[in-house]
């Protein structure tokens, strides 16, 4: 499985948030090993500021990031995608189209920074706080002996990444100031 580019999608309802986030940290943290992409159910149809203004705080390519639709990701175009993950409890519960390739998919659900109510600071640390638990999860993910598992095997260790596996964490020298 490790001898070619794996193909991931990274799913949320609005794909404002959450899903990018997932999608720049993999895309950077996997470089030459994985190809994030992120969609929504229900896209809103932009990004959300604090998630650009995070991901360029901590050095991320915010460029080519953009809100979209999950039908870009289950149409004969669409690249063959390897892992599935969705990273809101919303997008876990729809039903999801037929993806390409039987990609493995988990679910690792995480607070949605976007709906936090109160001044920035508190929104600020609520992206940083999204952007912590899916940077833990993702280094497992990339971290895992691919080569080592088999497909059961690889199944329950995506699986326990989005539960108790990804609680450390990381060093706090590293969160912006908002």
């Amino acid at each position: 499985m490790t001898g070619r580019l794996l193909n991931v999608l990274f799913l949320c309802t609005g794909n404002s948030a959450r899903s990018i986030l997932a999608e720049a940290i993999l895309n950077r943290e996997g470089s030459g090993r994985f190809r994030a992409f992120s969609a929504g159910s229900q896209p809103k149809g932009e990004v959300h500021p604090f998630t650009i203004h995070l991901l360029e705080k901590l050095d991320h390519d915010a460029s080519r990031l953009r809100s979209k639709g999950w039908e870009e990701f289950s149409g004969a175009d669409a690249p063959p995608l390897d892992f599935v993950f969705t990273v809101c409890d919303n997008a876990a519960n729809e039903v999801c189209p037929v993806w390409p390739g039987q990609p493995l998919t988990a679910n690792w659900g995480v607070p949605d920074p976007a709906a936090i109510k109160g001044d920035e600071t508190v929104q600020h640390a609520a992206f940083f706080d999204a952007y912590r638990m899916l940077f833990n999860r993702i280094s497992l993910f990339t971290n895992l002996p691919f080569d080592a598992l088999d497909k059961l095997s690889l199944q329950n260790r995506l699986n326990r990444i989005g539960t108790d596996q990804a609680r450390a964490p990381i060093n706090p020298q590293t969160e912006p100031s908002a």
